[in-house]
């Protein structure tokens, strides 16, 4: 597959100036108007609700458990997450002790911060087979669905047969020290030019010549004192680059992940990592490069007073773009006036971010699109000042990897979820991530992006993804997380100096969360084109989407609006959902216990900040308990 299918603006050829240096914007056929027409998947079908905690808003009175439910646009439906009935009818007796037990020791900090010393010690004093089933018994059971691809099959069918579908994700990661761990992330996010350039630098006689060298920022480059980057991350595997050959290697488990995951559900979800198919160092620097592009239309607005405002608010005169572009010396006039014709562009006499992006970029080498506007001297410069034949093919091959996943996708009937990451990679991803969409997700939501809603600017990146895919006619996915390297991103930033990313608080994030997830609502209730996961935890916030829902009528049986949780977590949120008739997905990590112990570690110390800011799901686990206890039903086993 060549490279150019997966990022189309890689293979043009190009022309004068600006076009021979610009970076890596796309153009495409687009449509200015919103399609209307209904997916034929919205079409009204009845539903049986097992569950009887489903009710009209229009009848007050509780349906029976047996009982049919008709989910037209116009049912409203609310859910009631303290029938502990409901929502733990597919776990025996044995199960809830489980969960109670890992729950409570998941609130002792000497457990959780000794916890892997303490399986180490486990499994040298217990042998590994009596400690595979300690682990099988406690932590691994209540987190991990089994060993490979045929032990998870008998979980995932009863999760769906109690109308709850998975997310497969294997979780096996390499047990590194951390010096392992730092050397692997400089050696691999370090360039060649970079390596060099001390040395070059000695032998440049002026400022200029060594700042020719690199303009790289420092959020952009590896930092050794951060380059493990599992510090201060709880809820997120981590890879590191070694070589080509792993890349492959981790391809292939993605690969059979996704034919798993084909083959044990029809409406599956694999979950896939961008740093584990290639080279990390070409994320951070195309990450830098998108940025900084980003950056100089920004600067382009405040030139003309638009600063301060909203992303798609931002409309540039042509006028005046064109002439502050001539004035940096960025080209000539005639030159400027072609790059909006092109494509019809600024036929409105505006230019906004979407039209910005979509200048072209015509290279035939990867490294040649990594080039940036100096905004001192108006000149397109190389990021870096060279880069080998080497760099140069370890970019094509993440783009071919990307490619081969999100055919097998499509083969099996998966949809692909692209995991977010550090905010120095996240730009490229999301970016990467787009262009699959624009190919695939034409007919359906085969990709879906992730968006981290702690993050400042994430309400921008949502909306303006959202209206690229509906000025081109595509279908757009997203998954909305709060996310998972809130601590360490605000670390890395306070030390290196750089803002911080991070919204101030949780209340903050909370809001950005509903933003966002309102604004990809508003866009299916317009033209049901829009698809969205709601992974969350948060009680509130689930409820906060089926209101929404009500208030549009959006009905969950046309799977527009997803809902998602960790397995092992929550279980009081996703079964009455499930059951309710929504569409709503377990993570599904799976893998030898030896190898994700670093995964089960992880889920300890999420578990603690989570048990022990509300004992919310150990009261309802005994109360389900006290309930089977009083009703005769402790050897109670779910029928399916």
């Amino acid at each position: 597959m060549p490279y150019a299918k997966i990022v189309p603006v890689f293979t043009r050829a190009g022309s004068a100036n600006f076009r021979r240096c610009a970076v890596f914007f796309i153009r495409r056929p687009r449509s200015t108007v919103a399609s209307t027409q209904r997916d034929p998947a919205a079409e009204e079908q009845p539903i049986e609700s097992t569950c009887t905690v489903v009710k009209t808003a229009d009848q007050g009175d509780l349906i029976s458990q047996s009982s049919k439910v008709t989910a037209t646009q116009s049912a409203k439906i609310s859910i009631d997450f303290e029938n502990t009935q409901e929502a733990y009818k597919s776990k025996d007796t044995l199960e809830l002790l489980r969960s109670l037990l890992v729950f409570k020791l998941c609130t002792y900090d000497f457990l959780v911060d000794k916890n892997k010393e303490l399986m180490d010690l486990s499994k040298r004093l217990l042998g590994q087979r009596f400690f595979e089933r300690l682990m099988k018994m406690t932590f691994y059971g209540q987190f991990v669905a089994g060993e490979d691809h045929e032990a998870i099959k008998p979980l995932i069918q009863k999760n769906r047969a109690f109308g709850v579908g998975s997310v497969l994700d294997y979780s096996v990661e390499e047990d590194l020290t951390q010096e392992e761990a730092e050397k692997k992330e400089m050696d691999s996010c370090v360039s060649e030019a970079e390596k060099e350039s001390p040395e070059m630098a000695k032998e440049c006689h002026t400022d200029q010549e060594r700042d020719c060298l690199d303009h790289r920022e420092k959020k952009y480059k590896a930092h050794r004192q951060f380059g493990d980057r599992r510090g201060g991350v709880i809820s997120a595997r981590t890879y590191f680059y070694a070589d080509e050959a792993k890349c492959d290697y981790h391809m292939d488990t993605f690969l059979n992940c996704i034919q798993a995951s084909g083959g044990s559900s029809e409406d599956g979800f694999s979950a896939i990592k961008m740093t584990a198919l290639g080279r990390p160092q070409f994320l951070l620097q195309f990450s830098e490069v998108l940025v900084k592009w980003r950056r100089f239309f920004s600067f382009l607005a405040a030139q003309q007073g638009k600063a301060g405002m909203e992303a798609l608010e931002q409309k540039l005169e042509l006028e005046q773009l064109q002439e502050s572009l001539t004035e940096l010396g960025v080209g000539d006039r005639d030159d400027i006036e072609n790059w909006f014709t092109g494509e019809k562009l600024g036929s409105s006499g505006t230019i906004d971010l979407l039209d910005w992006n979509s200048l072209i970029n015509d290279r035939t080498k990867i490294s040649n699109l990594l080039v940036v506007p100096n905004l001192e001297t108006g000149q397109l410069e190389p990021l870096l000042s060279k880069f080998t034949e080497e760099e140069e093919r370890q970019m094509k091959r993440m783009l071919q990897r990307m490619d081969i996943l999100a055919k097998h996708a499509v083969k099996h009937g998966v949809r692909l979820m692209v995991d977010a990451e550090q905010t120095y990679f996240q730009p490229a991803i999301s970016r990467l991530t787009l262009e699959m969409q624009r190919i695939f997700n034409t007919d359906k939501p085969i990709i879906f992006n992730t968006y981290q809603c702690y993050l400042k600017e994430a309400y921008d990146n949502v909306s303006v993804d959202v209206e690229l895919s509906r000025r081109e006619g595509w279908l757009f996915g997203a998954k909305l997380v709060r996310g998972a390297y809130m601590y360490q991103e605000r670390s890395r930033a306070a030390e290196i100096g750089y803002e911080d990313p991070i919204n101030p608080d949780y209340e903050s994030t909370n809001r950005m969360y509903h933003k966002c997830l309102d604004y990809v609502l508003e866009e299916i209730g317009h033209n049901r084109k829009a698809n969205v996961m709601v992974a969350s935890h948060n009680e509130d916030t689930v409820k906060f989407t089926l209101q929404r829902m009500n208030e549009m009528g959006l009905s969950p049986t046309e799977n527009k609006v997803y809902f998602g949780q960790l397995l092992g977590m929550c279980d009081q949120i996703s079964f009455p959902l499930g059951q309710a008739g929504f569409p709503v997905y377990k993570y599904v990590p799976y893998g030898p216990v030896n190898e994700v112990i670093p995964y089960l570690s992880r889920r300890a110390q999420e578990n603690r900040g989570f048990m022990k800011g509300s004992q919310r799901e150990r009261l309802l686990l005994w109360k389900e308990l006290k309930r089977r206890l009083l009703n005769g039903e402790i050897l109670y086993r779910p029928a399916y």
